[in-house]
């Protein structure tokens, strides 16, 4: 837009500022404008066109002498001044008006020096200020590309790069959750992990990574939890599981069998009558416990057989056998039953 068409444009309120505001409000209100209707963050249809608006003010109204020129030409073109070229043209006499700017923005009324001003009104309606802004050295109509220009050369906000790390945990923790501590960057933090967190598992810590840049949000970060192995215990989702050994007796006969859990706690578990090795047990509410639900302590039987047997054990072993001849039938039809072709 060029300086002869400032009358119809209010920068002040485009900005939504007083005529009397500091440089300092000017500039903040501009900051929190060009934040709400840049291109690369309001893709809406008007703001570009707002944004220019906006764009053209700020940089007319932070400029000192551009402001004084600005409110020189509103306060004539309001009080309805007209500008004449010659002594035989009705309105504001053309030296009057040197002498108002002379005083303003330091030029010489003619006749001291300076270059007499010559402009004129057509058709009655607003005058054209364009000779006077050429003596100014005005071509303010850059002056919104300028401003969009320079906006869109400021650094914008973006958010900071994420981070990645490990932890380690027993397995106990993995199966209660645990509460942790981190540092990162220099700095220390805790951060509670989930009871049932399975070995490999990716956790994210939100807001834990590398600063943001320009006011941008932090990064992320990545924990990858490694779990340690346990001797008796894996975990199965939420479910918790251990062998348990038990002899060729009381899996025949069925038996209690005490045994210690997860906590270290004793807890007795009723092996079935007739189990064999995979026969399966669980006991309610011992596994996991978190927002999914709550799992089991499930104990696998594994009937275990002395390595060495003595001379009686044999024997009774034989005598089994003999009584169990239906069974060792049944067993053997398993042995030599073809594969399904």
């Amino acid at each position: 837009m060029a300086e002869n068409e400032w009358l119809n444009k209010d920068f002040y309120k485009v900005l939504g500022v007083s005529k009397d505001a500091s440089e300092t409000e000017i500039t903040k209100a501009y900051r929190k404008l060009a934040r709400q209707y840049h291109p690369d963050l309001n893709k809406g249809a008007a703001a570009e066109e707002k944004f220019k608006d906006i764009s053209e003010a700020y940089d007319v109204l932070r400029n000192k002498e551009q402001r004084q020129k600005y409110d020189a030409i509103r306060q004539f073109g309001m009080g309805g001044a007209r500008f004449a070229g010659g002594s035989g043209q009705a309105g504001f006499d053309a030296n009057s008006f040197q002498d108002v700017f002379g005083s303003m923005f330091g030029g010489a009324a003619d006749g001291q020096g300076g270059s007499r001003v010559r402009f004129s009104t057509s058709g009655g309606g607003q005058p054209d200020f364009s000779d006077i802004f050429s003596a100014f050295g005005g071509a303010g109509g850059a002056s919104s590309r300028r401003g969009y220009q320079r906006a869109q050369e400021q650094p914008q906000p973006s958010k900071g790069a994420d981070r990645n790390s490990s932890i380690t945990l027993s397995f106990r923790q993995a199966v209660k959750g645990a509460t942790v501590s981190l540092s990162v960057g220099g700095s220390k933090f805790k951060t509670h992990l989930p009871a049932g967190v399975g070995d490999g598992q990716k956790i994210r810590l939100s807001g834990k990574g590398h600063p943001g840049q320009y006011g941008g949000a932090s990064g992320d970060l990545y924990l990858t939890v490694h779990v340690k192995k346990d001797e008796r215990f894996t975990l199965d989702g939420l479910d918790v599981r251990m062998k348990l050994p038990v002899t060729v007796s009381e899996a025949a006969l069925g038996a209690k069998v005490e045994t210690l859990d997860i906590d270290g706690e004793a807890i007795a578990i009723k092996v079935p009558a007739g189990s064999t090795t995979g026969t399966e047990v669980h006991i309610a509410g011992k596994g996991v416990h978190n927002s999914k639900g709550k799992g089991d302590l499930v104990a696998t039987i594994q009937v275990a057989i002395p390595h060495k047997l003595g001379i009686k054990q044999k024997k009774l072993l034989r005598e089994l056998e003999a009584e169990s001849e239906s069974f060792a039938s049944e067993l053997h039809e398993l042995r030599m039953r073809p594969s399904a072709q």
